[in-house]
């Protein structure tokens, strides 16, 4: 209690990092406060199948409401964060209509995870979207399907062949995921909807600036990802680096050179860049972000200078930790442990220790690498974990089994996509020619500068067990 009210914890970010800290602060004395951009929480290691087609949103998106409505001092609030007034003890948002929100607190925790990092090269956005929410997911889906349907519709060869080609950047887990779907819709899904196009034709690509796939995993799992990609009819290219770019076509430089690769569809898979709001704490506290655009916190994950406040998940840099799900999620839990010692006047809290699940990616149908439990698994074992862990960390009994129904349905029984329905406004919007559309011009190829690749994967791509939300923050 402080004086006559109880302590008022404000999270920024209902994530995974955010919701456990909320759900460990269930049966304390305090008011939590969550505010995000969005009115659920998002189960992002399966995003990309709502891309494919496989899942509806609701099952990987449960609404936050619905999340903690059973735990009496927590409430959700819509709105968008834009400033943290330390001094006050404020945090400033914009509810959607524009009105201004004050929401002070006693203690703040910061969890507003990640976006897409182009490495520099921004107006790639504009012709390789990424996909870290449900509208990511959702514009690539509409963007995959236009192409098949656009190269029914088209009667020269060169055209369908664009229309048909689909280049993937960045080989990490999400990469390898997404490049995956859209070879098995090309060669077992829709073959047989189509009458003008033989959808087999397709060419996917993976591109990859590192020595190999999925880079932080070991090379065992690498290679088997390698052979069973190109088994599924994708050409994968390593030490290659996506250097510019226009509406209907990519130019790569691998070891070969530069190369001009015409595709009308290109994707984003190669990193990740801290929320905005990292920057803003660290420039309040007097400290630097790194290169990902990640805020340093002290071992107990308080921001410097200011215990009251702490970062955790995808926008912060301790201990080397990857920007994934795990480590925000322990943090979360060890956050709200932290917050309830303080309340009970413990003061001997230990520092923040991680304990390392594992990492895991799936291929593809009975394909997919794991290294959990101390051992390497591949092929339709790693499969299996997969799924298990990946139901297990889904909220609410209903989701997970509808999610498992829906597998079951769409990937063994059917082998079909039952969640792939597009309009021609859909359609429209993603076809238009964006160049006048939007008065785009092509990107060009810098002259090659030092430093590191423009879109390797980096290690914080890595996707470890049970890895779940729409940030890990």
């Amino acid at each position: 209690m402080t004086g006559d009210r109880r302590h008022r914890v404000v999270v920024v970010g209902g994530g995974f990092g955010g919701l456990n800290v909320t759900r460990s602060l269930a049966h304390v004395d305090v008011d939590v406060t969550v505010v995000d951009r969005t009115n659920h929480h998002l189960f992002q290691p399966l995003l990309y199948q709502v891309a494919a087609g496989i899942l509806p949103p609701g099952l990987i998106a449960p609404a936050l409401r619905s999340v903690i409505k059973k735990q009496k001092n927590a409430r959700a609030l819509l709105a968008d964060v834009h400033d943290l007034d330390l001094e006050r003890k404020v945090v400033r948002a914009e509810g959607p209509d524009g009105r201004p929100l004050g929401l002070p607190y006693d203690t703040l925790v910061v969890a507003a995870g990640a976006t897409h990092s182009y490495f520099g090269r921004d107006e790639f956005a504009q012709f390789a979207p990424g996909m870290k929410t449900v509208e990511d997911a959702r514009h690539l889906r509409d963007r995959i399907l236009s192409a098949f349907e656009m190269a029914e519709l088209a009667t020269d060869p060169q055209e369908r062949a664009e229309w048909l080609t689909f280049v993937v950047v960045g080989a990490g887990p999400t990469g390898v995921e997404l490049v995956g779907q859209v070879a098995e819709l090309a060669h077992k899904v829709l073959p047989q909807d189509y009458r003008s196009v033989d959808t087999t034709e397709a060419r996917i690509l993976l591109l990859e600036g590192a020595p190999a796939v999925l880079p932080p995993f070991a090379a065992k799992l690498q290679r088997y990802t390698h052979q069973r990609l190109e088994k599924m009819g994708v050409e994968v290219r390593t030490d290659t680096l996506a250097v510019g770019m226009d509406d209907e076509s990519i130019t790569v430089k691998g070891p070969d050179g530069l190369e001009t690769i015409r595709t009308r569809t290109r994707i984003w898979a190669a990193g990740v860049q801290a929320s905005p709001l990292a920057k803003m704490l660290a420039e309040k506290t007097g400290v630097e972000t790194d290169r990902a655009g990640r805020i340093p916190v002290n071992p107990d994950c308080t921001v410097a200078g200011h215990p009251e406040v702490f970062a955790i998940g995808d926008m912060v840099s301790l201990n080397k930790l990857p920007g994934v799900a795990q480590p925000a999620m322990q943090e979360g839990r060890y956050v709200g442990k932290v917050i309830k010692a303080r309340l009970d006047g413990d003061q001997n809290i230990e520092p923040f220790k991680y304990v390392d699940k594992g990492s895991m990616a799936t291929i593809g149908h009975r394909a997919a690498v794991a290294d959990a439990f101390g051992m390497k698994f591949t092929g339709w074992i790693g499969y299996t974990i997969w799924g298990f862990i990946h139901v297990l960390y889904l909220i609410g009994w209903g989701n997970r089994l509808g999610t498992i129904y829906t597998w079951a349905r769409a990937l063994t029984f059917s082998n079909n996509r039952g969640h792939r329905i597009i309009t021609f406004e859909q359609a429209h919007d993603q076809t238009v020619d964006s160049g006048e559309r939007n008065g785009h011009r092509a990107v060009a190829a810098p002259p090659p500068a030092a430093g590191p690749p423009e879109h390797s994967a980096t290690p914080d791509d890595a996707r470890p067990v049970g890895r779940a939300g729409r940030e890990a923050g």
